[in-house]
């Protein structure tokens, strides 16, 4: 049996570490936050896409009584820049989340999302910097196959 390390390099960053162009998707998903409708949870994640051309493309998390009918943030943003912008390649995405009005430590995003955001890379041959934003600290990934080593590559 041959046995192989997969690590993860991920950097962790005060929010005022933050470039000028991360600072702006850290807010862009708060603001999408706050349009989020999570009546059941109460949990509400924004995310924000930066494309290559410097433009932003916001999404909340879309909850229903008919569980698992919601979408997440992060696919409702990517899936908006792909339907909205299909020949611009999405370089950033920046998640984040709030609970009670008050912006939450960093989250993950899940398996679902991972994989999306993975076939995001695959579609436009790029890779996309992936900013998970806390209240202090936004951890930073520089590809999505960081988060999902062992993704579907289908094509």
């Amino acid at each position: 049996m041959e046995e192989k390390r997969i690590e993860l390099l991920a950097a962790i960053l005060k929010t005022e570490e933050l470039s000028p162009d991360d600072n702006r998707l850290r807010m862009a998903a708060v603001h999408a936050a706050g349009r989020a409708y999570a009546p059941y949870s109460r949990f509400q994640v924004g995310a924000a896409v930066m494309l290559r051309d410097g433009s932003v493309v916001e999404g909340s998390n879309q909850e229903n009584i008919a569980f698992p009918s919601g979408l997440c943030a992060e696919r409702v943003a990517l899936f908006h820049a792909g339907a909205s912008f299909p020949e611009i390649p999405v370089i950033s995405l920046a998640i984040v989340a709030v609970k009670d009005g008050v912006i939450q430590k960093s989250i993950a995003p899940c398996g679902a999302c991972r994989q999306v955001m993975l076939e995001t890379e695959q579609r436009y041959g790029k890779p996309v910097r992936i900013l998970m934003c806390g209240r202090d600290e936004t951890i930073l990934v520089s590809t999505a196959k960081d988060l999902l080593p062992f993704g579907f590559s289908g094509i």
